[in-house]
């Protein structure tokens, strides 16, 4: 088993590769050393290569890989071509569907029909009022109970810890109790944290999605048949899924639930009205790196990369009072929750949450990150910090 192991593991890293050294309109093969060297940085690696390529490139796989054929892009203008001016051309299509098979049914690998008719029933459900009020109820409850009370013991203790998955317990929990009616305790104000098994199989689902992106659908399929590498992980997480919406709704045969994606793929069904960029085909995966459009220096200015709250407001001060406002950003610029048709449709409640955690923290705390942490994005189809975010707190004195 470990040799399978290990040759799965050099299969990976063989596909991405190969698949990463060919097509790009700036590189060339020559610079196979540095591709690999930037495996672990590729989202900081493909942001580079957007920004120098005019926010599109194609990219395409080998003589063994012919078939693969992205069109990868961080323009605003394409985003709002794809999801709103020209929706219906660009499905996420059956590969799309294939590749998170263990999501089949829901809003996120849906198409067409099935999936305008599954979003107008769960804009229903989440728009009524007393879903909003229960989850706020029970997010204010989660945080009075859970998250102040374990931030006075290590801001005690003056002990760090990660912020993100604090968030993460905590946003499990509220979530579960709204969805299933019941409480999985991930977040706990003590010093022992349960273990989070399916909160992490989600994020395997989500870190797996990338890899089958990456690879030829032969590859991953093989893998998958041998039960090694990745395709191992992802078993051992549909059953910890299975096990838990099951014990969740009293019910052995319970489908996985579902998670509404950030990122977005799809295959174009016509070669009309496309996209500006680099020349693509029919048939062509689409993909959208949002983490590049957010740190392109043509779209939001050489401070890109800095956190500025204030670039967020307009008139006044700046500081949020003078006649400050929010300034209004279109959706297919600042792609956090989708755009047009594929819009998230809990936008309202996560924001809702959100400030009610931010709100309750600064008023109680003073917050500082710990220095030297190394923050990089996770390789996952899903937005997350590799090590973490490790944090220290004070009490502030009221």
């Amino acid at each position: 088993m470990a040799e399978l192991l290990i040759i799965s593991s050099l299969m990976m890293l063989l596909a991405l590769v190969l698949y990463l050294c060919i097509g790009w309109p700036i590189l060339s093969t020559l610079e196979l050393p540095s591709i690999a060297a930037n495996l672990h940085n590729l989202h900081d690696h493909l942001a580079g290569v957007l920004a120098a390529s005019g926010h599109t490139v194609m990219a395409r796989g080998t003589a063994a890989t012919s078939s693969i054929r992205f069109f990868i892009t961080c323009d605003p203008e394409n985003v709002r071509h794809i999801f709103t001016s020209n929706h219906g051309n660009y499905p996420k299509g059956h590969e799309f569907a294939e590749i998170f098979d263990i999501m089949a049914g829901v809003s996120f690998t849906l198409d067409g029909e099935p999936y305008l008719r599954l979003r107008a029933k769960m804009l229903s459900i989440l728009g009524d009022p007393r879903l909003v009020a229960s989850m706020a109820a029970s997010c204010l409850d989660k945080v009075r109970d859970g998250v102040l009370p374990f931030l006075a013991r290590v801001a005690t203790a003056g002990a760090p810890f990660d912020m993100q998955d604090l968030t993460g317990r905590l946003m499990f929990d509220v979530t579960s109790m709204a969805v299933f009616g019941v409480h999985p305790g991930y977040l706990s104000p003590g010093p022992d944290m349960p273990p989070a098994h399916a909160a992490a199989a989600m994020d395997t689902v989500m870190e797996v999605g990338l890899i089958r992106h990456a690879v030829p659908a032969s590859w991953w399929k093989s893998m998958r048949r041998l039960n090694i590498g990745p395709e191992r992980r992802l078993a051992a997480a549909h059953r910890v899924l299975h096990g838990f919406v099951g014990r969740a709704v009293r019910d052995p045969e319970a489908v996985p639930a579902g998670a509404y994606g950030a990122e977005d793929g799809g295959r174009r069904r016509r070669d009309a009205e496309r996209p500006r960029g680099a020349r693509r085909r029919r048939g062509d995966a689409v993909l959208i790196s949002l983490y590049s459009m957010g740190r392109m220096e043509s779209l939001w200015g050489k401070d890109c990369r800095e956190y500025r709250p204030e670039r967020w407001l307009t008139g006044g001060d700046g500081g949020g009072s003078g006649g400050a406002q929010l300034r209004h950003v279109p959706s297919h610029k600042f792609l956090a929750f989708n755009s047009g048709a594929r819009m998230c449709p809990g936008k309202s409640i996560a924001v809702m949450l959100m400030k009610t955690i931010a709100a309750a923290v600064v008023w109680n705390f003073d917050v500082e990150m710990v220095e030297g942490q190394a923050v990089e994005p996770k390789m996952s189809c899903l937005f997350q910090m590799k090590n973490g975010l490790m944090l220290k707190v004070k009490k502030r004195q009221i």
